[in-house]
């Protein structure tokens, strides 16, 4: 029985409280593990199994293919604290939910992918989208994508393909295969959530039948409750709650340290300097405010699709705006708590450097771009957002 299933209504507070997955975070949150991540530049393969066999990646999967139907503040909420153990996995454990894109696929194919079980990992080079040729029953399909997270612990991949008919380009389409059939190119190297293993794709001549394929941004041909919540506003939200798991991470991290540490001139210990009270104090309050207005704006959207109801693009928008200044706070939280550890903060070897550079990649994801702030306050003046926003 998954660690991850409990009842109807209690399968994510079971995850994150059994005693089974907080033996796997107290496993990923060692430092040597977070070293490992970092030198090989993804997720080690068993802690993809792991987070399987306790429903990660089943958790949005409908019940009629043996997943779990969390609800997006359920799953959120896993992601947050996977993320509080270690950024990188937090961040490749997001894309558990994969359902929002597969359920585009025709329903025949989404039965074939859970045919073996509900437990199965998905990885997508998307932008930009490559021309391939239309031939008979589908499309060849070649090129390369960037940014892949978690590519190497994945079972089936989706790359994004611009349909090509002679001169003429059909609407950009996800073409989905086996993670067999593409290469990858370890090309990540980056400041910061460097485990995320977010490579590049190569397709060479891969044939994929038009059923494998669907319209990126296509309805989904799946009619559970979740499938009605704004897709768009979902997938930022399972990264930008990566950030909010970080910046606790380094609050707790500061805390450690705080209290028994006697700085080298003489000064005293952090916990015991007024303007360090202050400063962790207002961090703390800025942590759970923005925390707060996060799952708030999840909650009241669920209540509409709960109800039948079609989520109001009002509250669409708030997902949006509370998904990036969650990631915002939490890079500011993150900064403080290493700027009030002194220099113990700078060296690689510390959790608050490498909380700092994990937060602060969050925020530059192009989900939550300073573009958000001004379509929401576009719209909080009646006027209409660019294209793409809700």
């Amino acid at each position: 029985m998954h660690a991850l299933i409990a009842s109807a209504t209690g399968v994510a507070s079971s995850l994150v409280g059994g005693a089974d997955f907080e033996v796997l975070l107290d496993d990923i949150r060692k430092r040597a593990r977070a070293g490992e991540f970092d030198r090989q530049r993804h997720i080690s393969r068993d802690v993809i199994e792991s987070f399987k066999q306790h429903g990660v990646y089943r958790a949005l999967v409908p019940k009629r293919f043996g997943g779990l139907e969390c609800s997006p503040a359920e799953f959120c909420r896993v992601i947050e604290r996977i993320s509080q153990a270690d950024g990188s996995a937090g961040w490749v454990a997001s894309f558990g939910m994969s359902p929002v894109y597969l359920a585009a696929l025709p329903l025949e194919s989404i039965a074939q992918v859970y045919a073996n079980g509900p437990d199965l990992v998905f990885a997508g080079g998307i932008f930009p989208p490559q021309p391939a040729e239309v031939v008979a029953g589908g499309f060849m399909v070649n090129g390369r994508w960037k940014y892949s997270s978690g590519s190497l612990g994945a079972d089936i991949v989706g790359v994004g393909i611009a349909p090509k008919d002679g001169d003429t380009f059909g609407l950009p389409r996800i073409a989905v295969m086996p993670r067999s059939a593409i290469r990858i190119e370890e090309t990540w190297d980056t400041v910061g959530l460097l485990g995320t293993g977010s490579h590049d794709l190569v397709a060479e001549h891969v044939r994929v039948a038009e059923e494998w394929t669907f319209v990126r941004g296509g309805l989904p041909n799946l009619d559970e409750p979740f499938f009605r919540y704004p897709s768009l506003s979902f997938a930022t939200q399972v990264l930008s709650v990566v950030g909010l798991g970080v910046a606790r991470a380094a609050l707790d991290a500061l805390t450690d340290m705080a209290c028994g540490r006697v700085s080298v001139t003489g000064a005293p210990a952090i916990a015991d300097r007024p303007l360090a009270q202050v400063d962790i104090a207002r961090a703390e309050a800025d942590l759970r405010a923005a925390r707060a207005f996060f799952y708030e704006s999840i909650e009241r959207a669920w209540e509409y699709v709960l109800a039948g109801d079609a989520v109001p693009v009002a509250a669409t928008n708030l997902l949006r705006l509370s998904s990036t200044h969650a990631t915002r706070v939490a890079a500011d939280v993150a900064r403080t708590a290493q700027m009030l550890s002194g220099m113990s903060g700078v060296f690689n070897d510390s959790p608050l450097a490498r909380c700092v550079n994990d937060a602060q990649v969050v925020t530059q994801h192009a989900f939550m771009g300073d573009i958000t702030y001004q379509n929401a306050g576009a719209m909080f003046f009646g006027k209409q957002p660019l294209s793409g926003y809700l």
